[in-house]
């Protein structure tokens, strides 16, 4: 579904490289393959080796940088970031990488992912002496390294890395060394490849795809890895919890053509529609994915159910991402800027709509009224992924419980909100089982805690949503 209207937004990607002489160029291509997890502002520090040197702005990446920019941007060493902005936490100061500069030389911090103790830390921090610039948690850590009493930089890190409590995949980037972690339950993608003589890092494996670079395996669950002219090392800064990969990563986040893990996302979503045939049989005509990231998955359903797909619905590339909304009337017609349906394939057809997921319930019900509109006769919508009723204290925006309609309504309260003729939505099981990771455990290394409330990491009393503060973008 599209992101600007339905406000389920991952909150950003991560991208590096180190031993390459165009390292801007070839981050600069690896952002705009990671674009779709975050659209407001992109950023690039560069490393020469006596120097760290920065260009970032809000917008999306090809409005950031150009050729000039770029050129300027002398290095064989970088990291990059592309960003969401959440509620009050707008602005070119939480723009990453965060760059810091002190006597004992630069400092700057890629990070994806929410820490449940940040307000622990950063209060601890403050009555330290510490000054914050920022409301990233990106920060907080940038201050536990430099306070660290370790001798070593290295150890400084580690023992900083030690102390966070949520999620986050780091690329650390000083003017003699690029550092990579994760977080010891592993909840976001994390993944490491080359490029010649060159060692990439990104949240995506289609990043590498991009720029030609070879994927080479996964980061794993707190792990230290430290690259600089000897090479690639790997060591641990904390012991693996149970793996709690975020499975929206794989329903929706992630685009089609990356692997998580060593499973693709298209084939993972094609095996949820599939499951949902399964179990739940619908006399339909034709069955319609919304784009983008629920195609697959109406595709497996197609395939499982033997009813034939038709792209019923078409997405509007060409739309700004900030276009004028003056009214609220106007806003009511913003789905129409983003989505057309296809008359001539859903008028006097019954209709299954596959979605990924349903948040508040407004765009499902903009999008069933658009294909009733459009002469559908029946609308059936189901999604892929069982309903989300639990907030995410992880780096997802999400609302809080108060805000996400499946948390207070029935799923036949739902249906009738959205207007659909029925609504389906798919089982824990059947998602877990059907991703097909084989992590042991019932949960087969996911973070289910959106759909069932059980949190891989104990939740602090002071944790704030990441849709009332600025996450670690």
């Amino acid at each position: 579904m599209l992101a600007e209207i339905r406000s389920l937004n991952e909150e950003c990607g991560v991208f590096g490289i180190w031993g390459h002489e165009n390292a801007a160029q070839i981050t600069y291509y690896g952002l705009h393959a990671l674009q779709h997890r975050g659209q407001e502002g992109a950023g690039i520090v560069t490393t020469d080796g006596q120097k760290l040197k920065p260009v970032k702005g809000e917008g999306l990446v090809n409005e950031v940088f150009t050729p000039e920019k770029l050129a300027k941007m002398a290095g064989n060493g970088a990291i990059g970031h592309v960003r969401y902005a959440t509620a009050g936490g707008s602005g070119i100061e939480n723009v990453q990488p965060l760059l810091f500069n002190s006597t004992t030389g630069g400092l700057a911090i890629s990070h994806n992912g929410n820490l449940v103790n940040a307000n622990h830390l950063r209060e601890h921090l403050e009555r330290q002496g510490s000054i914050f610039q920022t409301t990233s948690d990106t920060e907080v850590l940038a201050h536990l390294i430099k306070r660290s009493g370790y001798e070593s930089f290295e150890e400084k890190i580690k023992n900083a890395l030690s102390l966070l409590k949520g999620a986050f995949a780091c690329a650390i980037l000083t003017e003699e060394a690029m550092y990579i972690a994760l977080d010891p339950h592993g909840l976001r993608p994390f993944s490491i490849g080359r490029l010649g003589d060159a060692w990439l890092v990104a949240s995506e494996t289609c990043a590498f795809d991009i720029v030609g670079a070879e994927f080479i395996r996964s980061v794993e669950p707190g792990e230290f890895i430290v690259i600089d002219k000897e090479g690639m090392r790997a060591e641990r800064f904390a012991y693996p919890n149970e793996r709690s990969i975020c499975t929206m990563e794989y329903v929706y986040f992630s685009r089609p053509d990356s692997d998580i893990d060593g499973i693709n996302v298209h084939s993972a979503r094609k095996r949820l529609g599939k499951q949902l045939a399964k179990e739940i049989q619908i006399d339909a005509d034709v069955v319609t994915g919304v784009p983008d990231s629920s195609i697959s998955a109406a595709i497996g359903y197609s395939e499982e159910s033997g009813i034939p797909y038709e792209l019923g619905l078409i997405k509007n590339r060409y739309v700004g991402r900030t276009f004028i909304q003056p009214s609220q009337d106007l806003r009511e017609q913003g789905v129409k800027m983003k989505l057309s349906p296809v008359r001539q394939v859903v008028d006097g057809k019954r209709v299954i709509m596959v979605d990924d997921s349903i948040v508040r319930g407004t765009t499902s019900r903009r999008i069933v009224t658009l294909l009733k509109e459009a002469g559908a006769t029946e609308v059936h919508v189901v999604i892929s992924s069982p309903p989300i009723k639990n907030p995410c204290f992880y780096g997802i925006d999400t609302s809080t419980s108060g805000e996400l309609i499946a948390a207070n309504n029935t799923v036949e309260e739902m249906r009738e909100q959205i207007g659909a003729d029925s609504l389906t939505f798919l089982s824990v099981d059947g998602m877990v089982q059907n991703i097909g990771r084989t992590d042991p455990g019932s949960k087969c290394g996911h973070c289910l805690a959106c759909f069932t409330g059980d949190y891989p990491t104990d939740i602090y009393p002071d944790t704030v949503l990441p849709h009332e503060k600025e996450v670690s973008q």
